[in-house]
C-alpha cells in the first residue's frame, strides 16, 4: 500500500509539468511574434516543447491512485457504462490519431520543424497511451453494474 501511496504523490509532478507547458503557450505572446523564418522555428520550437511537457504530464497524471475517483465529473462518468465506453473510445481514437500523425510527419518529411513538432506529437500519444490504461482501470473500479471492493470511493 506504501508504494501505491508513493506513486500517488510522485504523480502531483504532472502540475509543474503542465505548468511549463502552459509557460512555452504563452512565450510567443510575451515576446512577439515576427514574420520572419527565424520566428517560425521558434514557434515551432515553442509547440514542441508545449506537446513534449503535456505527454510527460499526462503521464505523471496517470500514476494516481485509479481506485479512487477525482471528483463529481469523473464519477459521473466512470460510474455509467455508455459514458465510460464512449469516453475509451475517443481515449483510444486520440491516442491512435497523435501517435500515426507524429509518425507519419517523422518519417514523410525532410523539414526539420516538421520533425521537431512529430517528436512532441508522439511523446504526447505515448502520455495517452498511459492515460488510457488508467481510464479502463478507472472503467472497471467504478462502474455502477459491477460490485467491486474498492466501488465509490
Amino acid at each position: 500500500m506504501r508504494v501505491k501511496l508513493l506513486f500517488h504523490y510522485i504523480s502531483y509532478f504532472q502540475y509543474p509539468l503542465m505548468l511549463m507547458a502552459l509557460l512555452f503557450v504563452l512565450k510567443p505572446y510575451m515576446y512577439g511574434f515576427d514574420n520572419n523564418s527565424e520566428s517560425m522555428d521558434s514557434i515551432v520550437k515553442n509547440m514542441n516543447n508545449v506537446l513534449i511537457f503535456l505527454g510527460l504530464g499526462i503521464s505523471f497524471s496517470t500514476l494516481q491512485d485509479t481506485s479512487k475517483t477525482q471528483n463529481k465529473m469523473s464519477k459521473n462518468i466512470w460510474g455509467d457504462p455508455l459514458k465510460g465506453k464512449i469516453a475509451i473510445f475517443v481515449l483510444s481514437l486520440m491516442t491512435l490519431i497523435f501517435i500515426t500523425i507524429g509518425l507519419l510527419g517523422y518519417f514523410s518529411g525532410n523539414d526539420n520543424n516538421l520533425k521537431d513538432l512529430s517528436i512532441g506529437i508522439i511523446v504526447l500519444g505515448i502520455g495517452l497511451i498511459g492515460m488510457l490504461k488508467s481510464a479502463v482501470e478507472m472503467f472497471d473500479y467504478h462502474r455502477l453494474d459491477k460490485s467491486f471492493p474498492a466501488d465509490n470511493k
